[in-house]
C-alpha cells in the first residue's frame, strides 16, 4: 500500500472530526442563545456545552459575533433545506389547489415557532447597539432572506403572476414575523392563532381570485 493511500483514511478522519466539532459548537451556540439570550451567551458557556477546548473553539470562530451569526444561520439553513416549503408534504395542486395553498401558509407560519427564529431574534435585537455584530449579521441575513424569497416565490408563482406572488410573500413574511415576536411574552398555541385563518384567506384572495376565498 502506498504512503498516499494509507494516509487518506487518516486525512478523512481528521476532516470528519473537524466537521463534527464545528457542528457541536454551532448547535451549542444556538441552544445558549435560545435559553440565555445574547447577553447571557458567552464563548465560555458555548465551549463548555459543546465539550470542546478553548483552542478548538477559537480555531473555528475567532470572535463571538462571527460564531453566533454562523450558529443561527447554520440552524436556519439546515432546517430550511430539510423542512422548508420546497420539501413540505403538500396536496397535489391538480387535485386541491386551495388546500395546498392553505398548507403552504401553515408551513411558513411553522418556521416562526422554531429555535432558529428565536436565536435570530436575539441577534437582531443585539445588533441594534453592536456595530460588530451588525456587520457580521447583515450579509448572512441577506443571503438567507434571498433563498427564502426565491423558494416562496417559486411556489406562489404556480398560482399567479410574479407581482401578486411577491406581494403575498412580503405581506406574509413580515406579518408572521411581527405576530411571532409577541409569543416571546405571550406564549400560546400557534395552530389556533386567529391570524392563521386570515393569512390563508389573504393567500386565496390574492392567488386564487376566481372562487378561492370561499374556504
Amino acid at each position: 500500500m502506498s504512503t498516499r493511500s494509507a494516509a487518506e483514511p487518516e486525512r478523512r478522519s481528521r476532516e470528519q472530526r473537524t466537521s463534527d466539532s464545528r457542528t457541536r459548537i454551532l448547535d451549542a451556540a444556538v441552544a445558549c442563545l435560545v435559553e440565555s439570550g445574547y447577553a447571557g451567551t458567552t464563548t465560555l458557556t458555548i465551549q463548555n456545552r459543546a465539550g470542546v477546548s478553548r483552542g478548538r473553539l477559537l480555531h473555528h470562530f475567532p470572535s463571538k459575533e462571527n460564531l453566533l451569526v454562523a450558529a443561527a444561520q447554520h440552524l436556519a439553513t439546515s432546517r430550511f433545506a430539510e423542512d422548508g416549503l420546497a420539501h413540505a408534504d403538500l396536496p397535489d395542486a391538480d387535485v386541491d389547489p386551495g388546500t395546498r395553498l392553505d398548507r403552504a401558509v401553515e408551513v411558513m407560519w411553522w418556521t416562526y415557532q422554531q429555535a432558529y427564529f428565536w436565536a435570530s431574534v436575539e441577534l437582531w435585537t443585539a445588533a441594534r447597539t453592536d456595530p460588530a455584530l451588525a456587520s457580521a449579521l447583515l450579509p448572512a441575513e441577506r443571503r438567507l432572506g434571498a433563498a427564502i424569497r426565491q423558494t416562496v416565490d417559486a411556489f406562489f408563482e404556480d398560482y399567479a403572476e410574479p407581482q401578486r406572488a411577491a406581494l403575498l410573500r412580503e405581506t406574509l413574511l413580515t406579518s408572521m414575523r411581527g405576530v411571532a415576536l409577541t409569543y416571546g411574552f405571550d406564549p400560546r398555541d400557534p395552530q389556533t392563532d386567529p391570524h392563521l385563518a386570515q393569512w390563508k384567506q389573504l393567500a386565496r384572495v390574492l392567488l386564487m381570485p376566481e372562487g378561492g376565498s370561499d374556504a
